[in-house]
Parts: C-alpha cells; sequence; structure tokens
C-alpha cells in the first residue's frame, strides 16, 4: 500500500501535469474502477467532461482534484493503481481503467490499476461544500509533515490509546501517511519498540518519535518515496528510490545501520515489523 511520500509524488506529478487544464472526453475500461461512484459510468463521464482541473490536494493516501463545478475528482491508489500523465500516442497499458483526454490534446491522464482495489469518483459540490475535502474523508487526521498537525494534540490523543506504538500510529484517525514501512522507520529512528504501549510514553520520547517520522517522510519524499517494483511510481512513470536508505524494513537479519545488530522480523497484524534488538528493546509490558 503506498504511504504519504508515494502519494504526495504523484499528487505533485498531477500538479504539474493536469491542473488547468480542461477535460475533454472520459472513458472508462472497468466498471469496478468507478464502483464507488454510486450513480454510474454515464454520470461520471458526464460529470467530468468540459470541467478545468483547479488544484491537485491530499490528505493521508487519497487525492483528490478540485473541478471548476466545485465538485471533485477523488481518487484512492489501493494497493497496485497508479494516476499516470502520458503522451497521447503511448500505447494503452495492460491495465487501464480511466482514461481523461484534453482539450488542448497534450498528455493524457490515465489510472491504471492491476487489482483494481483502489479507484476514482466524483463528488459532487453539495457534499463537498465547493471545492472543500470530500466528506469521505474527512475523518483521515493530517499528516505528520502537514502545517495543520498539532504535535500536543497528538501526544495526548497517543497516549489515550493504550494500545501499542505502531498500531497507533497505523490508525489514520490519530496520524495519516504513515503505514507499515514508515511505522518501522520511524520507530527505529526514536529507538522506541512497535510494542511499546502508548501510555506509558514519556514527553520527551513522543517528541523524538515524531521527529523520526517527519524526518524518514520527507527524505522518502526526496527521493521518490519507496518503490519495491513497477507499481509505485510517480505521475511521470517514476520509481523511487528510498528503498536503498530503508534502516530496517525489509532487511531481516543484515546488520543494524546503527549498531550492527541483525535485523528481527516478526509477525504483526498480518503483516512484519521490523527491529533492531538491541537499538529497539521489546518494553517488558508490552500491547500488540
Amino acid at each position: 500500500m503506498p504511504e504519504l511520500p508515494e502519494v504526495e509524488v504523484v499528487r505533485q506529478g498531477l500538479e504539474r501535469g493536469v491542473v488547468g487544464r480542461t477535460v475533454a472526453t472520459v472513458t472508462v475500461g472497468h466498471p469496478r474502477a468507478i464502483r464507488r461512484h454510486l450513480a454510474g459510468e454515464s454520470d461520471f463521464i458526464a460529470l467530468l467532461a468540459g470541467r478545468r482541473i483547479e488544484a491537485a490536494r491530499r490528505r493521508g493516501k487519497y487525492l483528490w482534484l478540485p473541478l471548476d463545478s466545485g465538485d471533485v475528482l477523488q481518487a484512492h491508489l489501493g494497493m497496485s493503481g497508479q494516476l499516470l500523465v502520458v503522451p497521447p500516442d503511448k500505447p494503452a497499458e495492460t491495465h487501464l481503467r480511466v482514461r481523461l483526454v484534453f482539450l488542448d490534446g497534450g498528455h493524457e491522464l490515465r489510472y491504471v490499476d492491476q487489482r483494481t482495489f483502489g479507484g476514482l469518483a466524483v463528488v459532487a459540490s453539495e457534499v463537498t461544500g465547493g471545492a472543500g475535502q470530500p466528506a469521505g474523508i474527512r475523518h483521515i487526521a493530517p499528516d505528520p509533515l502537514d502545517p495543520a498537525f498539532d504535535p500536543v494534540a497528538f501526544r495526548g490523543a497517543l497516549r489515550r490509546r493504550r494500545t501499542g506504538i505502531k498500531r497507533a500510529l497505523l490508525d489514520q484517525k490519530l496520524v495519516s501517511g504513515v503505514g507499515n514501512i514508515y511505522a518501522d522507520e520511524g520507530l527505529w529512528r526514536a529507538s522506541l519498540h512497535y510494542a511499546r504501549p502508548t501510555e506509558t510514553l514519556r514527553g520527551p520520547e513522543v517528541a523524538r518519535l515524531l521527529a523520526g517520522l517527519r524526518a524518514v517522510l520527507a527524505e522518502a519524499l526526496t527521493a521518490g518515496g519507496t518503490s519495491f517494483d513497477a507499481t509505485y511510481v510517480s505521475a511521470e512513470g517514476v520509481s523511487g528510490l528510498f528503498a536503498r536508505e530503508l534502516a530496517v524494513y525489509g532487511r531481516a537479519g543484515q546488520p543494524c545501520r546503527r549498531c550492527g545488530t541483525p535485523i528481527r522480523r516478526e509477525k504483526f497484524m498480518n503483516r512484519s515489523s521490523y527491529t533492531c534488538p538491541r537499538c529497539q528493546p521489546r518494553p517488558r509490558r508490552a500491547r500488540w
């Protein structure tokens, strides 16, 4: 699942490639790609055709494009979704689901998704209150790089969770944009074990955790995100390079970049967690 850096890289590409342009035609190649648009394909197309894209915005892992009508085109990439800005003569991708052609005849916007867990929908202006945030994602908290993020409120909410710290970080109502990869990386930077009970965290430890999360997210964003295969790419189709900088995630058995101890992999919520046994000692009292 793409996390904050990967989605922000796509948002920046959309800002460069489609903002200010007017949609000419829309083609839906697979109905599942717009299943969240409950009014159906014809309505989806009618709400987009002739509309100008005003901006490219993001909250956590969600993207949306405000339109000059006041509606918004909302996107969620799921596990394998891609929003690509490509030349019109580029051959159609194998898993092309939705295609937007623009009046100026330039690069197209294509939604490509092998597994189709993500999708697109047009959210009406009366639901968004104009070109605002779609109602369906208003429960998503700001991410650590968002100017609206409140460190004091985060510290209080985190301590009230009474759960393991990593489980809390994956709760998008608490903090958005942090998934499995960057939770592990941020915890390593803060020298905290993922099972540390949130109610035991002291103020300086929460500050250290937040600093670690912000640093790793910013560095990953600069590197274009983390790409392990061709799935996670920018709007221009470029893979991110942060995988080579990961300190613990995916490095089981390899030496910790800080102390040299072999990295440990453990099962966690049907996923995996990676820690350094020395830098991140398991707490005597753990919450999972």
